[in-house]
């Protein structure tokens, strides 16, 4: 594929549109454009911007902004974060799959050790020493014959009851009240194609980063703290329960907590 700046400036100039008309076609600043024309990345406020922009840009010169999108990708981008996570969970996979095959061979050879067989034949020796003492003292028992009970002596004495009151202890059960931590909600529902992305507070995607079309279902959230990127604001949101509105058109990043819904300067970890 040829240079992603030259194919939209070709594209542009083929159809005789100047700079100014695509600003106001798609919401994107003029010198975003130039940017995105010159290849200039470094000019423009990060990836996800770089991708919606391509989208925006690209369909509005009648091109295929996916093809654009992939090209920018294996050109500029590294692995996303969530790859690099998948590929060491399957590496722990294997050490734990690893782990249960050992597992019998090690209770086995605790089993047969030296040291087990000692203690096991000790225990049998004891226990036949004592069946054998315990025969013994029966047998000497039941040769004694008849054997004099010495009389009982019978002793009155005056009793003496002293009654003690103890003092009754008192257990109190403590009851943890401790509210539960409480959770932000997200709902949203496209209205036109828009791409989102959503993350928690540490940075792991919640759904997947796309473009999502008008009246696409996308799951309810929850979550200590929820950042959210969107292309666009072709979006109806609802944030705890309240709706949000959206305005401006342009690529829009949030921060989403129980007390409210907070506007963010940089693009949030895990959405970059």
């Amino acid at each position: 594929m040829a240079e992603i700046g030259s194919t939209l400036r070709e594209a542009r100039m083929r159809a005789r549109i100047d700079i100014s008309e695509v600003e106001a076609g798609t919401k994107i600043r003029a010198k975003y454009l130039r940017a995105l024309e010159n290849e200039e990345w470094d000019l423009l406020p990060g990836p996800v911007y770089v991708r919606s922009f391509l989208k925006t840009y690209g369909d509005y010169l009648g091109l295929d902004s996916r093809l654009l999108i992939d090209e920018f990708k294996r050109r500029y981008e590294r692995p996303m974060e969530h790859e690099v996570m998948a590929m060491a969970s399957t590496a722990r996979e294997r050490e734990r799959h690893r782990d249960r095959h050992r597992s019998p061979n090690r209770i086995a050879g605790a089993l047969l050790s030296p040291r087990s067989v000692i203690v096991v034949a000790l225990v049998v020796i004891v226990v036949a020493l004592y069946v054998i003492g315990s025969q013994t003292g029966g047998s000497n028992n039941s040769g004694n014959g008849n054997v004099a009970t010495p009389p009982t002596t019978t002793t009155h004495h005056s009793t003496q009851t002293n009654t003690i009151t103890r003092p009754q202890t008192t257990t109190t059960k403590t009851t943890n009240t401790t509210p539960p931590p409480t959770k932000a909600t997200l709902s949203l529902v496209p209205t036109d194609t828009v791409w989102i992305c959503v993350a928690n507070q540490a940075g792991t995607p919640l759904i997947t980063a796309k473009d999502y079309t008008a009246g696409e279902t996308i799951p309810t959230l929850s979550a200590k703290a929820l950042l959210i990127t969107m292309g666009n604001t072709s979006v109806t949101m609802t944030a705890n329960g309240k709706a949000y509105p959206l305005s401006g058109g342009n690529v829009t990043s949030l921060k989403v907590t129980d007390r409210g819904v907070t506007t963010l300067t940089t693009t949030p970890k895990g959405c970059d």
